[in-house]
């Protein structure tokens, strides 16, 4: 076919004239019918399709010479129509016919695979040159006898169209001189095409960049040889209100620049006619890229490096000092009792604190030191240049001087302390790691020894600290080799002597310690979080008893469990509970759970509300250790409380009277309040005709029985009811 640029819609073959096919995709009906009309009376074959459905089904049907496609459609956009004529194969040009006004709209759409893009409203005759230009080009690229040269030459011009419209584009004169600048100058740096034609390239180049922007903007080399994504920073101009993109005083960009010569037969004789480049703006990505970087190597609530980077300072350091007779030190820094502050005052004002002690933190270092925030409350501080181990000794000194000073956060006066651990190197070691560890150890060792202090390393401090590894690494194990077991005391009537009920207590059978009881390992658990799945073990083996203890006929009594901060926190705590309860089919009423005072103030309202839930379901609250925490009406009354534990400290001075009075205001209390009081660690006939007098309800302690086996508690509910007194030594565990 040969086009016919007369009518530019028909061409020949032959003597026949054949008219071009044109698909018209648009959802309104009026421009659809507006556009039939214009192209039927210029000639065309017009087809309409209401909606993309339509023209899928159009395409899929017949041929076209030509689509022209409008993109927001409500049942399938033009760009979904673009990805399957794409995804298809088919060769039929697409000429996008918009409403969208933006560059990304017109990027997107010649992406997806349209040869051109005209914008709403339009110049009926604009258009009608575009389709003629388009189906010209059509037609001479079908035709064309160097039809490979062509559609290479085609695709060139698409790859530039696609991946350069959003760049700044322009040619340079062989003195350097602007002779062609394109519209993204202005949204790129703030200057205006007439501003820039004619004058030198530096004047857009940023000062510090001069000298490496010579060789690219004066590039003479062509082809391979030429310039690529050379970095550089434009000026952006000042005085304007700029782009919402633009920020900051200069730019950074990618520059590709190509010598440009006149066509000569002769490649020895051609003449240098200047140069053109392309400049992408990458400034966004170097942006993205700085703020990766930055959240890499720093803490983002204090802005201090974290230990990635101060590990490497430190070992960047120690490779420096090598070749020098000076020391560095390395000071782990923790606050004393943070975690009660955090608690109590809430983790927004805790990460306040924590920005207040990093600023005085700063004020207390050299120029050249250098602070990072570990993670929590955990710093670090690296000093280098030292000439002498005493040097450690007045910063250590000024940094606790100065922490002890109140911090004032919306209304609370705040006083910490912190315990500093430090170890200098080369001394007691020349390594990252080491190092580190040695000044966390003696951190540790700091808190031991009274905290609020600075403690340097000491080889024989790290004993402590890998026995307390090796017992975490062994809890971790414990779980999986069954090493666990629950043993059970009493909690009697004092009225009857009945045992009402037990206490659950956890035992570790330590393959090489024995026997281990809490004091031994919790704290260790709680810090490692292997608290939580052990508390469901408990959980679950408790409820299994109770459920063996009905099976067998066994007089009904409550159980009562401990629980632990880690899994009163956990989401999932309530329906931990409501698990064990419901597959061993226990009554909610045998299970109680024993919570501390300190423990329930952490988070009243998410407290009251997981406590709440499992009450309902009959499962009964203890407070345990009553009397060392708060001990107040008000929040007793928040929670569903059903049982007061008298803390045991009480229990063993009650022949001292005024520990009488505070006892007795205690049952008193529980009394008023309808709760079960049980008062813990009775070991004597004196404590138990004490708590007989003051009427409380319940006892538990050695006088009764030690913790037994499940065996022994087995065996203690068989019996008939004989009353108080002690038990034989084969019960006692």
């Amino acid at each position: 076919m040969i086009a016919d640029h007369s009518s530019g819609h028909s061409a020949q073959l032959g003597n026949l004239s054949i008219r071009s096919r044109v698909l018209v995709v648009d959802d309104e009906p009026l421009v659809l019918e507006g556009l039939i009309r214009l192209l039927t009376d210029r000639g065309y074959d017009a087809f309409p399709a209401q909606g993309g459905c339509d023209a899928l089904i159009a395409i899929g049907k017949q041929q076209f010479d030509i689509v022209l496609l409008d993109l927001g459609m409500p049942d399938l956009n033009g760009s979904e129509v673009l990805r399957f004529i794409a995804d298809r194969g088919v060769e039929t040009p697409v000429i996008v016919v918009s409403g969208e006004s933006s560059i990304d709209a017109a990027i997107l759409a010649l992406r997806a695979g349209a040869c051109d893009f005209v914008r709403k409203p339009y110049e009926y005759e604009e258009l009608l040159r575009r389709i003629d230009n388009t189906l010209t080009r059509s037609r001479l690229e079908k035709e064309n006898n160097h039809i490979l040269q062509r559609l290479q030459q085609s695709e060139k011009w698409h790859r530039f169209l696609v991946n350069n419209s959003p760049d700044f584009i322009y040619t340079l004169d062989p003195q350097g001189h602007f002779t062609f600048v394109n519209d993204r100058l202005e949204s790129l740096t703030g200057f205006l095409r007439n501003e820039l034609m004619g004058q030198h390239y530096s004047v857009l180049i940023d000062d510090d960049d001069i000298s490496r922007a010579e060789n690219v903007f004066n590039e003479r080399r062509a082809g391979d040889r030429s310039t690529r994504n050379i970095e550089l920073k434009l000026k952006c101009k000042s005085g304007v209100r700029r782009p919402r993109l633009m920020q900051g005083r200069n730019k950074t960009v990618e520059l590709t620049a190509t010598g440009m010569y006149e066509n000569d037969k002769n490649p020895f004789e051609r003449r240098f006619i200047g140069s053109y480049g392309v400049v992408k703006d990458i400034s966004e990505r170097k942006q993205a890229e700085e703020t990766v970087h930055y959240q890499t190597y720093h803490d983002l609530l204090t802005g201090l490096p974290n230990r990635a980077l101060f590990r490497n300072h430190l070992g960047l350091l120690l490779a420096q000092n090598k070749r020098s007779t000076q020391s560095l030190a390395v000071l782990s820094l923790d606050l004393d009792h943070f975690k009660i502050i955090n608690d109590s005052l809430g983790h927004s004002l805790g990460d306040e604190l924590l920005l207040a002690i990093g600023t005085r933190l700063r004020q207390c270092l050299r120029e050249g030191d250098t602070l990072a925030r570990l993670g929590g409350d955990e710093f670090a501080i690296l000093l280098p240049a030292l000439s002498e181990r005493n040097d450690i000794e007045p910063i250590g000194r000024k940094i606790i001087h100065v922490l002890s000073e109140p911090v004032y956060l919306k209304g609370h006066e705040v006083y910490v302390s912190a315990s500093i651990g430090a170890c200098v190197a080369p001394e007691d070691s020349d390594t990252v790691d080491s190092l580190i560890r040695q000044a966390e150890i003696a951190m540790y060792h700091a808190k031991t020894q009274g905290r609020s202090r600075l403690q340097f390393w000491e080889s024989g401090m790290q004993a402590p600290y890998s026995e307390r590894m090796q017992t975490e690494a062994d809890l971790r194990r414990a779980l999986a080799r069954n090493e666990f077991v629950l043993f059970y005391q009493p909690q009697v009537n004092i009225a009857t002597g009945e045992i009402t009920g037990f206490e659950a207590l956890l035992r570790w059978w330590h393959p090489q310690r024995g026997l281990l009881t809490p004091r031994d390992f919790i704290s260790i658990a709680e810090e490692s979080g292997v608290i939580v799945p052990i508390g469901d073990w408990v959980l679950r083996q408790a409820s299994a008893q109770m459920a063996d203890w009905s099976k067998a006929g066994l007089p009904q009594v409550r159980l009562s469990v401990n629980i632990s901060a880690r899994q009163l926190e956990n989401p999932n705590f309530v329906d931990s509970v409501m698990r064990a309860v419901q597959v061993y089919a226990l009554n909610g009423q045998q299970m109680e759970l024993e919570i501390t005072e300190s423990l329930l103030m952490r988070d009243l309202e998410a407290n009251a509300i997981k406590l709440g839930r499992l009450s309902a379901t009959g499962i009964r609250i203890a407070i345990d250790d009553f009397g060392t925490g708060y001990s107040s009406f008000k929040y007793l009354s928040r929670f569903p409380i059903h049982t007061l534990k008298i803390d045991q400290s009480f229990i063993q001075e009650l022949e001292r009277e005024e520990n009488i009075s505070i006892v007795n205001a205690m049952v008193s209390m529980g009394r008023g309040m309808k709760l079960n009081v049980v008062a813990e660690g009775v070991e004597s006939q004196g404590q138990l005709d004490q708590l007989q007098q003051i009427n409380c309800h319940e006892m538990q302690g050695y006088f009764y029985s030690a913790p037994v086996s499940s065996h022994e508690a087995t065996y203690m509910l068989s019996q008939p009811f004989r009353g108080f007194g002690a038990l034989p030594d084969s019960a006692i565990a």
